[in-house]
């Protein structure tokens, strides 16, 4: 796994967490804002009219409000609860402060993307109506072979970011919370989404219409209880976050810092794997409403991102950082990817060298290799276990549930047998977000609210992200493949939620598929500019 893991990391630094990738998809942003006049805020108003309109009389599946509760229901999952902490926990707090210009700048690029898409939507032979990117490059451009990259890549997401960091973070927020297995969870969440997907766009939109309001007003209240309890932190939260937008953040308990760079591309990275803006998913969903001029319909998928990172985000950040759990220390078992065997006895003050072994920069931090001598559980090597970007305490090695005794083989940081690390370190994604909640009103019963908030959130994105994938097999391979497509859709969140995938190394192949299909789509609808604004013309001169 480790192997694996790193494989995947080395991918990721050339393309979705590389500095270029980020700084194109918030160009594409700016240019359009300036392009179009700052729809965000021309448009903002008008789309909140739409969104409740029934059009009756229009073409298409789906009303505004399902067609926006869908694409929401896409959006609005682990990257609201577990992106947002996994943010916080690399980059720091500043890192919502890149989410956050990420959501602005993608309000603009969800409203070209999904005009373009209603615009360029085709009937099949079923007389049902749908489209996608892969349609307007197809039909706007004449580059159907790009339309076949998108379709693929996307295809590819649709397991890497719309399925497997869904049932993962489920599986191991239901077992923390409530003791049930991954594997039960698993197999009951499978068969529900079996259930659902079946039945196509209708059935889904129905569903997330009636679920994305709910679990909204459910973390809402949990979210806001936190707040209210730790009110005298939500002010120093907004100044750190500032603060630290362009000098980094400095050590804070265990917290050890995090740069400049760090920040902005992880706060890009997760606000983009929150909100979709430029991803090409979103627009899928769109083009099956009823609006009657494809820029309403752009007008209504504007309050997307403003929903889903600068509303529900926000409130996870401020949760997060008002609590402190960010910087606090929490007793867990480790994960293999994210601990590391050290030479020497560290602590804070060595934060700076730690940061650059973590990040694969020289430092004179070196891997322990050789034999580790074990006795009753506690380790008398002079190492040190980071876990978790922090320094462990406390650490245990177990095995069979059972403390250990005897010798443990390390070589090249790879742990030959198995063994179980417990120890106090920092926590990240799902569970830091449960930490937060209990910070609140509710006491430790509040992750018992992010238990539910993340399975609603989770199984909405699912179920949306399945109908996504469908359009895509559709139209690689034709409608007769879809149960194909389904059948393997399931099998792979099944094997997902039962812990055989280490929850790192999905996280990170979810990074790639996302930076995978968003750059051929924003290369795309740079090249319609034109198109889109001709379509803002007949709309205001109709």
């Amino acid at each position: 796994m480790e192997t694996l893991n790193s494989y995947i990391l080395l991918i990721d630094s050339y393309f979705g967490s590389a500095a270029w990738f980020p700084l194109f998809l918030l160009s594409i942003g700016i240019f359009f804002t300036v392009y179009l006049g700052v729809p965000q805020f021309k448009y903002f108003l008008r789309g909140w009219k739409i969104l409740f309109s029934s059009g009756k009389d229009n073409e298409g599946q789906t009303t505004p409000f399902q067609a926006l509760s869908t694409a929401l229901s896409g959006t609005v999952g682990t990257g609201n609860i577990g992106g947002v902490a996994m943010a916080i926990f690399i980059g720091g707090p500043a890192a919502l402060f890149w989410m956050w210009i990420t959501a602005f700048l993608g309000m603009t690029t969800k409203f070209v993307e999904v005009s373009l898409s209603h615009a360029y939507r085709e009937k099949n032979k079923s007389g049902e109506i749908s489209g996608g990117p892969m349609i307007y490059m197809e039909k706007g451009l004449n580059m159907k072979w790009l339309g076949v990259i998108f379709t693929f890549s996307l295809l590819i997401s649709t397991f890497g970011s719309g399925n497997m960091p869904q049932i993962d973070n489920i599986s191991s927020t239901i077992e923390s919370s409530f003791g049930i297995q991954p594997l039960i969870t698993s197999i009951f969440m499978s068969f529900l989404v079996a259930l659902v997907i079946i039945g196509g766009i209708q059935r889904i939109s129905s569903i997330a219409a009636a679920i994305v309001p709910l679990m909204a007003f459910i973390y809402l209240i949990g979210g806001l209880s936190v707040l209210i309890f730790n009110y005298e932190n939500i002010i120093p939260s907004f100044k750190v976050i500032i603060l630290d937008v362009f000098k980094g953040t400095s050590v804070a308990g265990g917290f050890l810092g995090a740069s400049f760079s760090l920040a902005f591309t992880y706060g890009v990275a997760r606000g983009l794997y929150s909100n979709e803006a430029g991803q090409g998913s979103a627009p899928i969903a769109h083009a099956t409403s009823k609006t009657k001029h494809s820029v309403e319909e752009g007008f209504v998928s504007i309050l997307e991102p403003f929903i889903d990172t600068i509303i529900i985000c926000t409130l996870t950040g401020l949760v997060i950082l008002s609590s402190g759990v960010w910087t606090e220390k929490f007793t867990n078992s480790f994960e293999k990817t994210s601990m590391f065997v050290v030479n020497g006895n560290l602590d804070e003050k060595d934060g700076k060298e730690i940061l650059n072994f973590l990040s694969g920069e020289d430092s004179i931090i070196k891997s322990f290799s050789g034999e580790l001598n074990v006795v009753s559980g506690e380790i008398r090597e002079a190492v040190t276990i980071l876990n978790n970007r922090s320094i462990a305490e406390d650490v245990t090695v177990n095995k069979n549930s059972i403390p250990y005794t005897g010798k443990i083989i390390i070589r090249n940081n790879e742990i030959e047998g198995n063994y179980e690390f417990t120890g106090k370190s920092l926590v990240k994604s799902a569970v830091l977000t449960s930490k937060a909640f209990n910070k609140g009103f509710f006491g430790n019963y509040g992750e018992y609210i992010v238990s539910i908030g993340l399975l609603l959130f989770a199984f909405s994105t699912v179920i949306t992200w399945a109908y996504y994938g469908d359009r895509c097999t559709a139209y690689l391979f034709g409608e007769s493949s879809i149960i194909y497509y389904r059948i393997l859709y399931i099998l792979a969140f099944f094997i997902a939620g039962t812990g055989f995938i280490d929850t790192e190394i999905i996280w990170n192949f979810a990074l790639i598929t996302v930076a995978a299909s968003t750059l051929p789509n924003l290369i795309s609808i740079f090249l319609l500019r034109k198109q889109m604004r001709d379509l803002i013309s007949s709309y205001n001169n109709k």
